[in-house]
């Protein structure tokens, strides 16, 4: 039986890494894909934190499951998880860092470590992400406090909002103490002491490059602003239908006048906060090499959604944008059976549950609607289509279009995929492109129906 190593970054977009975009250093990541198989086409199921976390969690769409936004919400301790199975198959399981499968408003995550413990998870050293951890209790934020490190690290969060949104320095935490090197080291820690006769199941959650754009020293002076690729351009749509994006347009929610050189400065900073993170990852990868383990290891990586990064003039996620809801997820198998494979089909990050445990050798028994991976490693077709929500909207992707619906059903993007991948020419509302329009629509409505939970 495998070890099981599933990394997962927050806020991480599909090109930030070397394989993938070529911009940023990326080593071990792309260790991971040269080993294994890159899904170059991989959408969230939403893109934002809680939907997609518990979609995750659960093999169910915000449609079928009601979380359709940041709702304070908690996976209930007996619902249907596939970590449990996992753990049902002889699996001794652990998680270090960020879940958001329950509030992370002011409380002490240490009180919730027994809903963790009945969704699957044996061990659990849970973080709250950036923003959580000025009021979210946890055995990280109890270091900071003995440290003397909390109370600045909240003034410098309470600075930053008071501001504006993409401030971009140094976190006022040493390395050591910062949130990013925290999971990492408790992981590699955990891993380097494990002497039980079970195989491990290991979920290495980290909560950047999530904002604020903090990356402490020398991380945050490794990459020239003026190198970092240009966002793509906003441009004026032609009339069409209005949706979630217009009233992020409208309102300016994210949406800050950048001044010149900000947009490169975040950007690099973002980049330094993959690479920090990026070796943890190897410090990780070092560890079960030294157990001899490489090779009877699972490795799975991926984020729960994207970051603008000034993109269409926007920070952070919440859109149908590229930016905010591709990701990237690689699946390495052990003894690197299918290496440096690129599957271009579109999958969901809600596959991985199924393809987790079918590597395990089980099967999910409960009606969930993530298709395992673990058929397309070869580069074989996996989905014609990737389907995404968020606030009642949806979105979905194909190899060749893009289309997205607001709430009222109506198209308001709708992107040629093939001859505009920076989604700068909007073609909803143009009455040459209705028929793939209505084709798109139809299709959405078809994986809506197939994927209802309902008692029969």
């Amino acid at each position: 039986m495998h070890n099981i190593l599933f990394l997962m970054t927050d806020q991480q977009r599909w090109d930030a890494m070397g394989s993938s975009g070529g911009w940023v250093n990326t080593p071990n990541l792309d260790r991971i894909a040269g080993q294994g198989v890159s899904f170059s086409s991989a959408v969230t199921t939403s893109p934002l934190c809680v939907p997609a976390r518990v979609t995750l969690a659960t093999g169910r769409y915000p449609h079928s499951n009601g979380v359709w936004g940041h709702i304070p919400y908690s996976v209930p301790a007996d619902a249907d998880h596939w970590i449990r199975e996992i753990r049902n198959l002889g699996f001794r399981t652990s998680l270090f860092g960020k879940t958001h499968l329950h509030p992370h408003g002011p409380s002490d995550l240490r009180d919730k470590e027994d809903l963790l413990h009945a969704l699957g998870l044996d061990d659990v050293d849970e973080i709250g992400g950036p923003r959580a951890s000025t009021t979210a209790m946890s055995h990280m934020t109890a270091i900071w406090e003995k440290k003397g490190l909390l109370e600045a690290y909240r003034e410098d969060f309470r600075e930053r909002a008071a501001n504006k949104p993409h401030v971009v320095r140094p976190s006022v935490l040493p390395l050591a103490d910062y949130y990013d090197v925290y999971v990492g080291q408790q992981a590699k820690a955990y891993l380097s002491s494990y002497d039980r006769d079970e195989p491990w199941f290991c979920w290495v959650s980290w909560g950047g490059p999530h904002q604020p754009w903090d990356t402490p020293e020398p991380y945050a002076s490794m990459y020239d602003p003026e190198s970092m690729p240009q966002p793509a351009k906003h441009e004026r749509d032609p009339p069409r239908p209005k949706g979630w994006i217009d009233r992020m347009f409208e309102q300016r929610r994210t949406f800050p006048a950048f001044e010149a050189g900000e947009v490169g400065a975040m950007r690099a900073d973002y980049a330094g906060s993959v690479s920090l993170i990026d070796d943890q990852i190897g410090e990780i990868l070092a560890v079960i090499e030294d157990r001899g383990e490489m090779d009877s290891t699972v490795i799975a990586f991926t984020s729960d959604h994207g970051e603008m990064n000034g993109d269409h003039g926007l920070i952070a996620k919440s859109n149908f944008y590229d930016g905010a809801v591709r990701v990237p997820l690689i699946v390495r198998t052990p003894g690197a059976r299918y290496s440096g494979v690129v599957n271009d089909s579109p999958a969901e990050t809600v596959d991985l549950g199924p393809t987790l445990v079918e590597l395990a050798g089980g099967e999910l028994g409960y009606r969930q609607f993530g298709i395992s991976l673990a058929g397309a490693l070869d580069g074989s077709r996996h989905r014609e289509d990737a389907l995404s929500e968020i606030e009642g909207e949806f979105m979905l992707m194909n190899d060749e279009w893009k289309i997205a619906l607001n709430g009222e059903g109506e198209t308001y993007m709708l992107f040629d995929r093939r001859n505009d991948p920076g989604e700068e020419h909007n073609l909803a509302g143009l009455s040459e492109y209705r028929s793939v329009a209505d084709a798109m629509r139809l299709r959405i409505l078809e994986r809506i129906a197939q994927s209802q939970v309902y008692e029969s």
